[in-house]
């Protein structure tokens, strides 16, 4: 038998293994990621998506993302958007202005807004319980925010355990954080493009305290820049290793770096191939979470309508405003009407959701 029967006879057994519900490990993701056929791997990762999401629908959040500050000493080189405590163009955002962009949320449908700023040097931590209580008091809405990395640097900064960070949080009216600032958890990466960032195991440590705490969180991966694919099956196996514990990750989202604008010019955009075999690959080795998220933020509507053949079950958020990407170069908005259009000519029904993909009454 030569070495490419071989192969193929792995992957065979391996796709066996899968559809009968059994757990890949690295070496098997390994192979499939390497050598599996492009239409095959989708086709498989479509199979485990139907066995988890039988119904044939697709589902959304209508969100907005504010950015209450760039000022950030992180200097992640892969970052566009931040700004140096000194430099011109760095803001925080007025409780007014907050609230003034979460009415304009409310009155488009949003049920919640997604919150981000950079490592602020001078805004102590109750300068975040202050904003969080100020939204719930005048403009209640479910508060997806804040990052691990931004925790930790809280808990550093003010010198209080994580478990004390988030329980302040949470007091203030935090109600899910998002997966940012995950990149890919792997420190040698980490060191090299996010080294003034929290190390992959206080990433997942804060999750797993939150879930701990009763928050549920999502997931990301965005990659494209210094690691390799193995790297990013040990981020995905970080991932569901925690989930195993805890059950806390509504939801998976790899997206791909955008080198435009950063301090990582020489790092090419992936092409939808790549950016497609990984998103199979996250929903073929995280079959502890329910719900992948394909990305048209940074691959574009069509691209995620294929995602939703490889895969993914989620079309994301109408994100009613995006920075942080947009800072790379690479700007896409889409409206509810848009997302409804783009999920049915894909063949599937589009349905609105909340952050724990509970869905909301059909609109007609």
């Amino acid at each position: 038998m030569n070495p490419s029967e071989k192969s193929m006879n792995k992957l065979d057994l391996i796709f066996e293994k899968i559809l009968a519900g059994g757990r890949i490990d690295f070496d098997e993701a390994m192979l499939l990621y390497a050598e599996a056929d492009f239409h095959d791997l989708g086709h498989l990762a479509h199979q485990v998506r139907l066995r988890k999401h039988p119904a044939p629908i697709v589902t959304y959040v209508v969100d907005r993302n504010i950015n209450y500050s760039n000022i950030c000493v992180c200097c992640c080189k892969f970052c566009a958007f931040y700004k140096g405590p000194d430099e011109d163009g760095g803001y925080v955002l007025s409780l007014e202005e907050i609230g003034r962009k979460i009415d304009e949320t409310k009155a488009l449908g949003g049920t919640q807004i997604l919150m981000q700023g950079g490592h602020h040097p001078d805004l102590p931590l109750s300068w975040y319980e202050d904003m969080l209580r100020y939204i719930k008091a005048n403009h209640p809405i479910h508060i997806h925010a804040f990052s691990p990395p931004e925790v930790v640097f809280w808990s550093e900064k003010e010198d209080i355990p994580v478990a004390e960070v988030i329980k302040r949080l949470r007091a203030a009216g935090l109600d899910s954080i998002p997966g940012g600032g995950a990149e890919i958890l792997v420190d040698e990466v980490r060191s090299r493009v996010a080294p003034n960032k929290c190390p992959a195991d206080q990433w997942l440590g804060v999750m797993e305290e939150a879930h701990n705490q009763g928050l549920r969180t999502t997931a990301t991966m965005m990659f494209g820049h210094e690691e390799t694919p193995a790297q990013r099956i040990e981020h995905m196996l970080a991932v569901r290793d925690t989930q195993d514990r805890t059950g806390g990750f509504t939801a998976f989202i790899p997206w791909t770096f955008q080198p435009d604008h950063t301090q990582l010019p020489h790092c090419r955009k992936l092409t939808s191939v790549e950016y497609l075999r990984t998103l199979a690959l996250s929903r073929l080795v995280l079959d502890n979470v329910d719900n992948i998220q394909v990305s048209w933020v940074t691959m574009g509507p069509k691209i995620a309508q294929l995602g939703l053949y490889f895969g993914g079950n989620d079309f994301g958020s109408t994100m009613i405003e995006e920075n942080v990407v947009k800072a790379a170069g690479v700007s896409f908005s889409l409206s509810r009407a848009e997302i409804h259009r783009l999920v049915e000519t894909a063949g599937f029904t589009p349905r609105q959701r909340t952050m724990d993909y509970t869905l909301m009454e059909a609109k007609q």
